[in-house]
Parts: structure tokens; sequence; C-alpha cells
């Protein structure tokens, strides 16, 4: 490919609009134009990434026997009303695009497949015979994002790769997600990448257990803990530990203890004397489930410790045969919405009674209180009176009437320990995830009726696994993972072109002839060449060459008239002078290193 019919179309500063170095650089190297907030045209240097990426998939996906098709993007409501996700993803999360056809029937653009792949499998899955199987595609997404942010990383308009495996057992569902986890990790090594597997949360897409993949970056979204070791890791969202030992708690004097003003663990902490450690709090939420229900909940953790409201949400959802579609916090008068009487916010304690839900609500008319292990443990501790200006002394959980839902509700943080023998303390990085593999077990299956014959002749419920990858995403991480101050260095793996043809002035005979030489000499090997033709001064293409992220680049100057050449490595910023008769051999010896 030439420059001249191949046009660059690179910008001198990059848009206000981009906030982190990827996203500019992707802004900046014409990769990608704004259409509007979340959503990009892919342009031609782009295309060609998503292809190559898109390819290294199909190679390691075929290899362990997954069929490639295509599912519509319009998906019924219906299908969605049987699984149960429709409320929680239009009128819950809001995620979902949807929009009524002209007789009124409901749709929604695809923020994922389950649904629609669940039902073709009831159609055309009759036998266990036919299982296992897995099919696959790389297709375009779409989510209503609130605040669409960092270009391809989190957009409204986006390219996944999404698969669903069907199972006779559970236990040949567990063997294939090993299989695919394999898979994954060679994918997006030969995309030229360094990754962390991480235990996580399954989340709306549900499932036994989850894993996602996290390119380590500054800008990523997403909190990681790991070991040094590498023997443990999760997304904090999933991440168990063991917070530091609390400090023992004099036994008080008194049981009602005058705090006044002081609503903060801080203020308790100064004002009395006390640790952190010593102190349980209460937080209030509200679940909201599909079928209407409000259920209010009161949260108990050490004072230092941090609730993991994701972790209440899954333990809700354990609780109930509803899905819950919300999670509220109730941290002042104005969100209690007249439901509850005044409760003494910063004041509340374990021992709160269901008296203080308003008997004319349309709440659940009892508290589900939980308890987190790091409170639980507490011999005694300093917490809410339910009293403004009171705190109390609790000598026991025992003496507390309520009943508790005891559990891991909270961070877990980087120091703390993952084992009792405290060997092993977690550490924090950042991290942007582009692939979550999913057990879904028997939910879809279940819901929309796909099952099967045994070898007994009796129906079961198909077993599913699901498995994404963010294809754009991907791209842009690559880059978050791989640039320097002039702009980026692409893997060659995924590179739009491995390497760029820059004669210092094309104008001249000895030079264009040599690289015309060249060029050609490269597209018989079938290597993916740019030859920059332009009509420019040496310094622009040399520019822009950085910038867009050339593996290599081919530099014909000068030397020319001897038949010499110099070859440029991006990333590892080599220069070596070779002949033209030894310009091919050199290129493939050194971009071998870059594979390897």
């Amino acid at each position: 490919m030439r420059v001249t019919s191949f046009p660059l179309t690179t910008l001198r500063d990059a848009p206000s609009e981009a906030e982190i170095i990827s996203h500019k650089l992707l802004l900046q190297g014409g990769y990608i134009r704004r259409v509007s907030s979340g959503i990009y045209a892919y342009m031609p240097l782009m295309l060609k990434v998503i292809e190559k990426i898109s390819s290294i998939i199909d190679k390691e996906l075929t290899e362990i026997g997954c069929s490639k098709l295509l599912l519509p993007q319009l998906h019924p409501g219906e299908l969605w009303e049987k699984s149960g996700r429709w409320e929680g993803y239009t009128a819950g999360e809001g995620i979902m695009f949807n929009l009524r056809d002209r007789q009124e029937r409901a749709y929604g653009l695809a923020p994922t497949h389950e649904e629609v792949i669940t039902n073709i499998a009831s159609e055309i899955i009759n036998s266990y015979k036919q299982l296992p199987v897995c099919y696959y595609q790389i297709q375009t997404k779409f989510r209503d994002e609130i605040r669409p942010r960092f270009g391809l990383m989190r957009g409204r308009e986006f390219i996944m790769k999404d698969g669903y495996s069907f199972h006779s057992s559970e236990n040949d569902l567990k063997n294939f997600y090993k299989r695919m986890e394999k898979s994954y990790e060679k994918i997006f090594k030969n995309c030229g990448l360094e990754i962390i597997g991480v235990d996580a949360d399954s989340g709306s897409i549900g499932g036994a257990a989850s894993k996602e993949f996290m390119v380590t970056a500054n800008s990523g979204e997403d909190s990681i803990l790991f070991t040094k070791n590498g023997s443990y890791a999760a997304n904090i969202e999933k991440a168990v530990s063991l917070p530091k030992e609390s400090k023992p708690l004099v036994k008080f004097d008194q049981i009602l203890i005058k705090t006044p003003n002081q609503k903060t663990i801080d203020d308790i902490c100064k004002f009395n004397n006390l640790d952190a450690t010593q102190i349980v709090k209460v937080i209030i939420y509200l679940g909201e489930f599909d079928d209407k229900t409000k259920v209010p909940v009161a949260a108990c953790i050490r004072g230092d410790q941090f609730i993991n409201e994701i972790k209440i949400f899954n333990l809700l959802n354990g609780i109930y045969d509803s899905n819950l579609i919300n999670l509220s916090i109730i941290e002042n008068k104005s969100s209690i919405d007249k439901n509850l009487v005044d409760l003494p916010m910063g004041y509340l304690g374990p021992d709160i009674t269901d008296d203080f839900i308003n008997k004319n609500s349309h709440w659940e008319k009892k508290w589900i209180r939980i308890v987190d292990y790091s409170a639980s443990n507490l011999k005694s501790f300093i917490s809410g009176a339910n009293q403004i200006n009171f705190h109390k002394y609790f000598n026991s959980w025992e003496s507390l009437d309520n009943t508790f839902i005891t559990s891991d509700i909270r961070n877990a943080q980087e120091g703390d320990f993952i084992s009792l023998d405290k060997e092993e303390t977690l550490i924090e990085t950042k991290g942007i995830e582009i692939g979550h593999i999913f057990q879904l077990g028997q939910k879809y299956s279940e819901k929309l009726n796909a099952k099967f014959s045994n070898s007994n002749g009796g129906l079961e419920n198909l077993w599913m696994g699901c498995y994404g990858i963010g294809v754009t995403r991907l791209a842009q991480a690559a880059i978050e993972q791989n640039h320097d101050n002039d702009g980026i260095c692409w893997p060659i793996q995924i590179a739009p072109f491995s390497v760029i043809l820059i004669p210092t002035n094309f104008k001249d005979p000895i030079q264009k002839k040599l690289s015309e030489d060249i060029y050609i000499q490269f597209l018989e090997n079938k290597i993916d060449v740019l030859l920059d033709d332009r009509d420019e001064r040496a310094g622009v293409k040399f520019k822009d060459a950085d910038l867009i992220g050339f593996p290599f680049r081919i530099i014909i100057g000068r030397d020319a008239t001897d038949n010499i050449v110099e070859l440029v490595s991006r990333s590892k910023k080599r220069k070596i002078k070779v002949s033209n008769n030894d310009i091919l051999e050199n290129f493939i010896n050194e971009s071998k290193l870059m594979y390897n």
C-alpha cells in the first residue's frame, strides 16, 4: 500500500476531549474520528488493527473447535423478558438502547447475546450427541453509558468478540472453561500484550464463576489485588482477604456514651480515645427488585473498613427469587423519600429495630441485617445508639436480639493478608479489562427452555459458558501499554503495517527506484508494508511514522547511491545500516525478536 492511496490524517494536537494518552494518540494518529459522544468511526488504520486482532482470535478459537457465526443486533424484548433481564437492562440500569416498531413491539440493541443464542440452541440442539458445541462472533455491541469516556474504552458502540458454549454436564462446562482460559492467554500473548488473569464478579451476566483478563495501566478503571508470587489475583469487586487485627476494647463503665456532633469515625475516635477497629458502623441501603419489591438493608462493618456494594448486591440476589436491579445508599433525609421515620443518620447501631420502617411504607417491613466478618469477629465494640448525639457500648453480638446474615461484604485492600499464615499480602494496581469468561451454568437455559435429551432419554437443561473479548478496547489498551513521548509503539502482531518505507526525497530517481524495489520485494514475501511516496519533507514523514507507531521503518536516503538503507526498530530504538540485498533478511530476523 502507498500513502498516496492510503491517506494519513494525522493531527498536530490532540482534541481537548481526550483524557488519557491512548485516546489522544488514536485521535492524533488518525485512527478514529468522533461522530458523537461515545461513538467513533474506525478509519483505515484502525480497521487494519481490528482485522489483525480478529484474525488472531479466529485462529485460536478455531483450534479449540469453536464455530463462527453472526447474530442479529436487534433483539425482541420478549426474549429478554423470558430471561428476566429486560427490566434490569432498560428501566433498571438503563444500559440497553430500546425502541418500538410500528406494531408497538419492543426491541433492544444488543449489549450482549445470551438470550438470542440460547433461544437458537433450544431449537437446534436436541441430543447429548451434539454436545459440546461453541459458537462465537465478532460484532458491534451497544451500551447506553451514562458518561462515555476514554475513547474506545467506554463507548456507546464498540466491537466485541462474544462466544457461547453448550454442554451436557457441569463438569464438561468446567473443562471447556479451562480450555478457553488457555486459549485467551494465547490470544493476548499473540497480540503482544502482558496481561493478568483475575477472579471476577459475574455481574448482570450471572453464573457460578468468572475470570477477567486485565492489561495493567495507570489509566485503568478497575483495581486489581494480587500477590507478589502470583498465587492469587482478583478484581477488587471479588477479592477476599483478612484485614489487620482489631485493637482490644477495654470495657466501658457506662453503656450509653454521649457523642455530640460526632458523626464520623474519625470524630468518635478523636474525642473518645478509640481506634477505628473498635467501632462498628451501620450503613443503610435500599434494594429494588424487578418485581417492584423494595427491601431496606442495614449493613454492619468494622469502622476502618469499607463496604463492597457489589458483594451486597450478589448476596441479596441469592436471597430473593426476583432480580435485584438497583442498590442505593440512604445517606440523608432527602433520600429517605418519606418511607422511613426520621432515622438518626450518623448514630445508627446494629440493634436498630424494625419500628424505624414506616408502617405506611411500600418497603418490606423488616430489615435485612448483614454483618461483615470484620465486625462479627469483634468480642465487644462501640456503635451508634440510634439516638442523635449518642453511641453505645456492646459487650457481644450474642446480646443483640436481631437476626444477622454474616458474610464478606468488605473491600479487600492493599496490605491485607490472604491467609491465616500471614505470609502473603495483597498488592494493588490498576487494570483495563479486555476479556471476561463465565461459567453461566443453567441460568439461561432454564428460563428459555433450552433442553437436550441425555443418554437415558431424559430431558435436561443445557449447561452454558460465555466468553467475551473487547476487540476495540483491546486495541486501545495495547497503546496504554506500548507508547512513548513520540507516539504509539504497536506490537508488530497487531500493527496496521509491519514496516513503512520512507524515502527522504521521493523525487530523487535513485531513492525512488530503490524504494520501489524494496516495496515489491516485501509485498512478494507477504509482508504488510506501507510506502510513504508523499512529496513531503523527511522530518514530516519521520514524525508521522513515530506517531502512528509502525514497528519498523526503512529509511532510503543519501546512501541509496551505494544501495545502503537504514532499518529502525520503533520500540527498541535500534538503527542498523544494511545493503539493499540484505534488507529483507535483516527485517525478518529483527521482527522475529518482536514476535517472541
